[in-house]
């Protein structure tokens, strides 16, 4: 019997060659405030996608936690605004808010989280962007994400 298709990857044959679709990435973040990638690509054959989220310095989050978060880039600075006024205790991010496509929670120095998300929810030709909500990162920490 074939070997079932691994969730996190699709497999599609190209020029004679077995190549596998990326359906995850792992996105690290500093003390420096910032990301190691500004620029996240998916691919429209995922049915979810997911984003490991590493915080490879030394500070406690309570001082230079980070998350991700996906928005379109239209809604970013109101989320991000918004989040402020709700604390650390609630990740910087107002619980409910429908602008809000996905999260990972606020993580610290030497922490791990992820999010998987439905693919579907994202239309092509649309903006998205992806920033950390932690008061004041978000002008340094953000990224595009490509549908593709």
């Amino acid at each position: 019997m074939f070997a079932k298709i691994v969730a996190v990857s699709l497999l599609t044959l190209a020029s004679g060659q077995l190549l596998a679709a990326e359906c995850a990435v792992t996105v690290d973040s500093t003390d420096q405030m910032s990301f190691n990638t500004k620029e996240i690509t998916i691919d429209k054959s995922c049915k979810t996608f997911t984003v490991n989220l590493e915080h490879s310095g030394n500070l406690p989050k309570q001082v230079m936690g980070h998350n991700w978060v996906l928005t379109t880039q239209a809604d970013m600075p109101a989320v991000a605004s918004e989040g402020m006024a709700v604390g650390i205790d609630n990740g910087y991010l107002k619980e409910g808010d429908p602008r809000i496509i996905a999260h990972t929670k606020l993580i610290g120095a030497g922490e791990k989280d992820s999010v998987t998300f439905d693919v579907s929810k994202l239309a092509e030709g649309t903006d998205y962007a992806f920033f950390c909500s932690f008061p004041g990162h978000n002008s340094m920490m953000k990224g595009k994400v490509l549908l593709k």
